[in-house]
């Protein structure tokens, strides 16, 4: 088609991007403005058709190979406008083979630290950068409620304010010095807003959710990205109150982009145009679709080819004029100006992905995340072994006393699945990468003990149990947006040969370390489960491995809180590892054996039944009773929780001046003691319960958290602040505001009201 006139003005970098941006737009026929809303998966699609014909702006999945040539079309278009490329590095750069597989999101949130997770977004932008991936669809800033949800992995957990926190991190991480910046990527937020609120916890269901509800707990992590920077939010699949997201104009364009200022791009999920027409039957074509989601605000179009053909429609039955049509190609337009991409598109650079593509200061990086990632649940003193090992220069525990022997048992302690949980080569997102990423760059928990353990000791295996049969494994068929859907799961049945074996080698034991959990099979998009028990027969396995009286370790390797069973709850010691990524293996090992302190903390509860939903620790105030007739009302493991080796007791919270104005700030102090022999990374909480309120309210919300090191031996007084504008509420009429009046200062080392010290403060105006 020709190459673009070079003293066109859009192609001048020294003028103005607004000058750039109506320049070339005034220079676009509507087929080429179309074009550039849409955003077209590649791995399935003809290149030729999608950036040729179509004239698509943008593209995701592009397997690695064919990423030169669809830029090269782009470069051959008659205006030659670059492409915008995204993917999913939802915890890191997903679908390279080596790249660096952090902690999924749930497993990052264990660390609570925003510091922590900026180090991991920046690490995973340069690898991505240099691929020729230009945005990542994440952070997830979804929050979790119904446990059932197959994506409780992706999300940071329960809690608004914690998620708001980590989100805001990890998008000043990936968007870098800004987006000019060539090892920045745009970060896509989603799923705005709502999404997580499922009924029964399936996927992508009606949200049953009020306008209020979403101010009060589902739009703020939103908003604080927002605030962060973030230039692209992504929306999310489900409809509230019988509108679709890809249609609530109230949400998109009062909320976001009116009272938020939010100047960025919307990318829709994937075909939510198509899915308007076929799957929530709102809109009687692809016409109608198309006028529906510009009207509302959207600007890319994701996996919706009909689209192109739907829009142009559109403009001719006047459903939409053609300058809503220039609005959203500007946005778009202006988003490819930020990042550069008419001076440099910003093609893959096989130089410098040698460089950092699992590097070692990734891989580093990487480890320390799974050590901070890990949550101690239940220790009965036998955590660490051997009272705490010694490490050697090379990493290794230093042998000392009697060699022991360590039986490695369940379907997850040789699993580099459950390490790298989902969106990670294998997970069937995409076809390029049949077997996943290299085996040699995962360590699994057999891999950790044998690489940490002294070398005198003695490291078994056996499997013990399977989670899926091969039934489940049986060809998955396509759902009518074009996405692949999974057979209905199946349970593996009890074998009992394996029970043989693997009991047999817990006898001839001193300790088993049994890794539980779930699979890929049972997470993730259109994978919802009805039950949270441990399927297959892990928890025969578990019952089994109680009987011989060898001292039992449970280690969950899993993508959610699962529920247990009473062999798991009364084992020596507990352990959270929510897939912990490529070196998840060796710092679980490494924490068995005392070589580091555990430090994480739940980011969200666990149910002691699928029934006893929802267990999340914010609930509102005002039901009748505290429990089910036949099941207390008190999770398992509570949001906050998790264990040390050491004793950290909590004394003395002071709030200074307990009268604050509402612009003023809470500023407490709450003294710490540790009264172990081994150091402690204690994060401190403070939750708000404002006491009074003209609306039903939570009855309390995390508003602070700090992490300090407290040697053994050691007292340290901590200082708290929390702005007075923290301790806010919608009201009745959807306003979010500060009531004056009295407040509690609840400060501790979890949610547990019995784990917190309180002391009341009043806000005035």
């Amino acid at each position: 088609m020709g190459q673009p006139v070079r003293s066109a003005a859009y192609l001048d970098p020294e003028a103005s991007v607004e000058a750039r941006i109506e320049d070339l737009l005034s220079r676009m026929t509507l087929p080429e403005k179309v074009g550039q809303l849409l955003m077209l998966d590649a791995q399935h699609g003809d290149l030729a058709d999608i950036v040729s014909a179509k004239l698509a702006g943008s593209v995701l999945h592009v397997s690695p190979d064919v990423m030169p040539q669809a830029m090269e079309l782009a470069r051959r278009t008659r205006l030659g406008i670059p492409l915008l490329t995204a993917d999913d590095g939802i915890h890191g750069h997903s679908f390279w083979p080596g790249a660096t597989i952090f902690p999924t999101q749930l497993a990052m949130a264990c660390t609570w630290d925003p510091s922590l997770l900026h180090q991991v977004a920046r690490a995973a932008a340069t690898e991505i950068a240099a691929t020729g991936i230009h945005g990542t669809f994440s952070p997830v800033l979804c929050i979790t409620r119904d446990l059932r949800w197959g994506r409780i992995n992706e999300t940071f957990g329960e809690d608004p304010f914690l998620i708001g926190e980590l989100g805001a991190a990890m998008v000043r991480g990936y968007q870098g010095e800004g987006l000019g910046d060539p090892t920045a990527v745009l970060a896509y937020a989603k799923h705005f807003a709502g999404y997580s609120e499922t009924l029964g916890g399936r996927d992508a269901s009606e949200a049953d959710l009020s306008p209020r509800k979403l101010r009060s707990w589902f739009l703020p992590p939103f908003e604080q990205a927002a605030r962060a920077g973030c230039r692209a939010f992504m929306l999310g699949y489900q409809s509230i109150d019988g509108v679709p997201i890809t249609a609530n104009e109230w949400l998109i364009n009062d909320v976001l982009k009116g009272e938020w200022g939010f100047t960025g791009t919307l990318v829709t999920d994937w075909d939510n145009v198509g899915r308007m027409v076929y799957d929530q039957r709102t809109c009687a074509d692809y016409a109608e679709a198309a006028a529906v989601a510009v009207n509302a605000g959207n600007d890319l179009i994701m996996a919706t080819p009909a689209f192109f053909e739907g829009a142009q429609e559109a403009v001719a039955r006047g459903l939409i004029e053609e300058k809503q049509i220039d609005d959203a190609v500007r946005r778009v337009l202006r988003l490819k100006f930020e990042l550069g991409l008419f001076e440099d598109p910003r093609t893959p650079d096989p130089e410098r992905q040698a460089q950092v593509i699992g590097c070692r200061e990734h891989a580093d990086l990487n480890l320390e995340t799974a050590r901070r990632s890990l949550v101690l649940l239940r220790n009965e003193g036998i955590l660490p072994l051997e009272g705490g090992l010694t490490a050697d220069g090379a990493g290794r525990a230093a042998s000392q006393g009697t060699p022991r022997t360590i039986a490695v048992i369940g379907p997850n302690a040789d699993s580099t699945e459950a390490m790298l949980g989902d969106w990670a080569g294998a997970t069937g997102q995409v076809p390029w990468m049949p077997e996943g990423h290299p085996r040699e760059s995962v360590e699994t928990v057999l891999d950790g003990l044998r690489a940490v353990a002294p070398a005198d000791w003695t490291i078994t295996h056996a499997r013990g149990a399977d989670i899926a049969s091969p039934a489940s494994n049986s060809e998955w068929s396509l759902g009518p947006d074009g996405q692949p859907q999974p057979p209905v799961f199946t349970p593996a049945p009890v074998c009992p040969a394996q029970l043989r074996e693997a009991t047999a080698a817990v006898e001839a034991s001193d300790y088993a370390v049994v890794v539980v959990g779930d699979t890929i099979d049972l997470t993730g998009e259109v994978r919802s489960t009805a039950t949270l028990d441990l399927q297959g027969g892990q928890i025969a396995l578990l019952d089994a491995v109680a009987a011989t009286g060898t001292p039992m370790i449970v280690v969950l390797a899993q993508s959610k809180p699962s529920t247990l069973p009473d062999s798991a709850l009364n084992a020596a010691a507990l352990i959270e590892a929510f897939n912990p990524g490529m070196r998840g293996g060796r710092a679980i090992a490494e924490l068995l054996l005392g070589l580091i302190e555990p430090s994480g903390r739940l980011p969200v509860s666990f149910a002691r039944h699928v029934g006893q939903q929802p267990v999340f620790y914010n609930q509102v105030r005002g039901q009748h009773g505290n429990r089910y007739a036949d099941l207390t009302q008190d999770p398992l493991f509570a949001f906050g929780e998790g264990l040390t080796y050491t004793t950290v007791a909590y004394s003395d919270l002071v709030v200074h001046d307990p009268d604050v104005t509402v612009d003023g700030t809470i500023n407490a102090t709450v003294r710490l003691t540790n009264s172990g022999s081994r150091p402690a990374l204690e994060t401190v909480q403070a939750y708000i319960s404002d006491l009074t309120t003209t609306v039903t309210w939570a009855e309390q919300e995390l508003k602070g958290f700090t992490q300090v090191h407290i040697p053994p031996g050691e007292s340290l007084d901590v200082r708290i602040g929390i702005p007075a504008s923290q301790c806010s509420l919608v009201t009745a009429d959807n306003r979010r505001v500060v009531e004056p009046g009295e407040f509690a200062l609840r400060v501790g080392p979890s949610s547990r009201r019995e784990q917190q010290l309180s002391a009341q403060f009043r806000i005035r105006t």
